[in-house]
């Protein structure tokens, strides 16, 4: 039996946008199941405390989507006795390799010139659309796994924002959950204690100035823009939603029924 997890919300350490994705409509009426898809963070940095917590959850799986790059800057995941772990990086460790020094360790006149007059959003979209139609084999290996075995299920990338939040868009569509729910879910990552902290070089008098602030905030953020890109991305590529998971991520009707039965109540 899947144990369920307390109705207030952990405050974890060491793992920042932790939750549980459970009690998110359907539009045919059912809920996401609580206790069965979580969504986070990296686990590099868990405590003692934040380990035992996250084992008590009863997880089968660990879902991370992060680049060899990613991990070697923040560090492996804490290990979870009896856990599984599988590393499906949606990102290529060197795209923007060269991007993301500049972020932490650029001027303000070379953030501007990177950054400013829409380029940070552009780029995020940009990344949005590519991770929709490059990934679908990632994509399509995790909806198996968690249609077959894998739940309950932890899914994260770094900041538990983009890559975390589009899997967990996908896997909610596959559901068939709201997509007023899917939206408000991922705009969930934008509230101050989930947020991923910004890590820059140089003191904070010149580091984190506001114009700084500002110049990096469509990076850091949660923008209904990005997911709508993703979405339209979908149907521009395959039309609908319905023909993106049956073509793009070879999910059978006997499977999404499957993938609804074990996530839905």
């Amino acid at each position: 039996m899947t144990q369920q997890v307390p109705s207030t919300e952990p405050e974890l350490a060491g793992v920042r946008n932790f939750r549980d994705v459970g009690g998110l409509p359907t539009a045919d009426g059912r809920r996401v199941r609580s206790g069965v898809l979580f969504r986070s963070g990296h686990l590099a940095h868990a405590t003692e405390t934040d380990a035992a917590f996250l084992s008590s959850l009863g997880l089968h799986t660990v879902f991370d989507f992060r680049n060899a790059a990613d991990q070697k800057l923040e560090g492996p995941d804490v290990a979870l006795p009896g856990v599984r772990n599988v590393n499906l990086p949606l990102t290529d460790p060197a795209d923007g390799a060269e991007f993301w020094t500049m972020v932490r360790d650029g001027d303000i006149g070379q953030l501007r010139q990177l950054l400013g007059e829409g380029k940070a959003a552009n780029r995020m979209i940009v990344s949005y659309r590519s991770i929709i139609t490059e990934r679908t084999a990632e994509h399509s290996r995790m909806l198996h796994a968690l249609a077959e075995d894998s739940v309950p299920a932890l899914l994260h990338c770094a900041a538990g924002k983009d890559r975390a939040g589009l899997s967990i868009a996908v896997t909610l569509l596959a559901l068939g959950v709201e997509r007023d729910a899917i939206l408000a879910d991922y705009l969930e990552s934008n509230a101050k204690h989930r947020r991923y902290r910004v890590h820059r070089s140089g003191s904070a008098d010149t580091a984190y100035t506001p114009e700084i602030m500002e110049l990096l905030s469509p990076l850091f953020d949660a923008r209904a823009e990005y997911l709508a890109a993703a979405v339209e991305t979908v149907e521009q590529t395959w039309g609908d939603t319905d023909a993106y998971l049956e073509q793009g991520l070879g999910l059978t009707p006997g499977t999404r029924e499957r993938l609804r039965e074990r996530l839905l109540d």
